[in-house]
């Protein structure tokens, strides 16, 4: 027997996918404008900052980020051309490379983040109390729990 969704389970995804669809389209409008990244850049630059030698192997961002192998090939392709990463070749695993942070990414994603944080803050933060914050990330980890890890 098919379980439809409620009207108020209705309303709530819709308005859940409707959410995330135009938050994801004004950041990266809002980066593209103030820094000349996308979010798809912001996000790799993240995850190459936040890697403590500024590298990480490519399935590693892949498997982060949820990405097609070849979605992000074609997107540090890109970012490469523009001087944000390099590639080196892993000495240990000949099939493998790292994609390494340069200096100009380093000093985009810099540059960037003071500007991206004030419109994630205006958009989503400043209109919630401390106590739908909490419920926000309860949510969010609940969902996340029940998709498990890897079955994306």
């Amino acid at each position: 027997m098919d379980r439809w969704l409620t009207d108020d389970e209705q309303r709530a995804w819709r308005g859940l996918i409707q959410m995330t669809s135009r938050l994801d389209a004004r950041l990266n409008r809002e980066l593209q404008h103030s820094s000349g990244l996308s979010l798809a850049d912001y996000d790799v630059l993240v995850l190459l900052t936040e890697a403590s030698d500024g590298r990480l192997r490519v399935f590693e961002i892949a498997e982060d980020l949820r990405w097609e192998q070849s979605r992000l090939s074609h997107h540090l392709a890109r970012m490469q051309r523009r001087g944000l990463v390099t590639r080196e070749e892993c000495t240990t695993d000949r099939r493998g490379a790292f994609v390494v942070l340069t200096g100009a990414g380093r000093s985009a994603i810099e540059k960037a983040a003071p500007a991206h944080v004030a419109t994630v803050r205006r958009l989503v933060f400043d209109g919630l109390s401390k106590e739908q914050v909490v419920t926000l990330e309860s949510t969010v980890n609940q969902v996340l729990s029940r998709m498990g890890e890897g079955e994306d």
